[in-house]
């Protein structure tokens, strides 16, 4: 990877248009001075837009595509017309290794489709899994999967186990993170089969990066019990749902309460400085960005529906992850998986995976 980290970035998609991702790329930079950042979409709209940024403009290159994913497109119809789209080209630079990350905020499925066509997934990896970042009692956490698959087998919750903790030790800089399988209890007997099968095997492995702690419960989530939560995505996202819609619910409740009367506005007065931790604290624009784990490259889908402040937090997500080498290390740790077991039987080293034990 060169010293300088460059970011590939869909400028057309998005709920709000390419003046919120320029005014996101801004804020991005005043973070991340040294990342460079090409952005692709439609010249005429980009590039008046990112003159306002001089600052900006001196680190950016925008690369024009002819057409754009509609935010309801279906993924096969974006595969078939794509690769003259700004998401298409912007995710073909990482695959040429021209970009370290890309960053969307465009069509979630068309995103998967695309990365998954064009990228693939490390050797040893079946599925791409989505991860997303958590806001816990304790800190933050990572929870994955949170869509990209409705069910999971044993491989596949091992493999996203390995992933999460990839992803937790570029994000949070945690050396060894905590490890939980998502589960309807903490004793070893409940469970599907996948589930129990998945604990044993990343019970029995030695050698991985991780902590792994057994099974959580859906309030553990919320405790931030274990810094990685590993479940399949038809329960991941219903439970990523809950929480969002939970979290409005109650914000909802306590603007009401503080505006019902007088009273109620002179004690908002003297509890405001609180009320503002607590929307920082469920402030979605904080931990924006879902990342696509297991692929080939590094890919980043932001909120459609994002505010500057949001996607900049998407970047920050692919800038941390590009310096972390993080795919390269999930490959290393699949490969330990995969061929540690009947290494150890066989008394030899693991195989180089540049030439066995390599499918898509």
């Amino acid at each position: 990877m060169n010293a300088q980290i460059t970011i590939a970035v869909d400028g057309m998609g998005g709920d709000n248009g390419p003046s919120v991702i320029i005014h996101g790329l801004e804020l991005a930079r005043i973070r991340h001075p040294d990342v460079r950042f090409v952005v692709f979409g439609i010249n005429a709209e980009l590039g008046p837009l990112l003159s306002g940024y001089p600052a900006l403009a001196s680190v950016s290159e925008v690369l024009p595509s002819p057409d754009v994913v509609k935010m309801d497109d279906k993924p096969a119809q974006a595969l078939r017309r794509g690769r003259k789209t700004s998401m298409w080209m912007a995710i073909d630079s990482v695959r040429n290794n021209q970009a370290d990350a890309v960053v969307s905020a465009g069509n979630t499925g068309a995103l998967m489709a695309m990365s998954w066509f064009q990228l693939r997934t490390i050797p040893g990896i079946d599925r791409p899994a989505i991860a997303a970042i958590w806001p816990t009692s304790r800190s933050e956490s990572v929870v994955l999967d949170v869509g990209a698959n409705i069910g999971a087998d044993e491989k596949q919750l091992v493999d996203f186990a390995i992933m999460g903790a990839e992803f937790a030790r570029a994000v949070f800089s945690i050396p060894r993170p905590t490890v939980g399988l998502l589960n309807i209890g903490s004793e070893e007997l409940k469970g599907n089969e996948h589930v129990k099968a998945a604990a044993k095997t990343l019970r029995d492995a030695k050698g991985l990066p991780m902590d792994f702690r057994g099974f959580v419960e859906g309030n553990d989530i919320g405790k931030g019990t274990v810094d990685v939560v590993v479940t399949d995505g038809f329960t991941g996202n219903i439970a990523l749902k809950t929480a969002e819609g939970t979290a409005r619910q109650i914000a909802g409740y306590l603007k009401e309460a503080f505006t019902r009367s007088l009273l109620s506005r002179i004690g908002y007065f003297f509890a405001r400085g609180a009320m503002e931790v607590f929307r920082r604290k469920v402030d979605p624009s904080r931990a924006n960005g879902g990342v696509f784990l297991g692929l080939n490259g590094l890919v980043v889908k932001s909120h459609g529906g994002t505010d500057a402040m949001g996607f900049a937090s998407a970047v920050d997500l692919a800038v941390d992850m590009a310096k972390a080498n993080v795919t390269d290390s999930i490959a290393i740790d699949v490969q330990h998986v995969v061929f540690g077991e009947a290494n150890e039987r066989a008394g030899t080293k693991n195989p180089d995976p540049a030439t066995e034990g390599k499918s898509n």
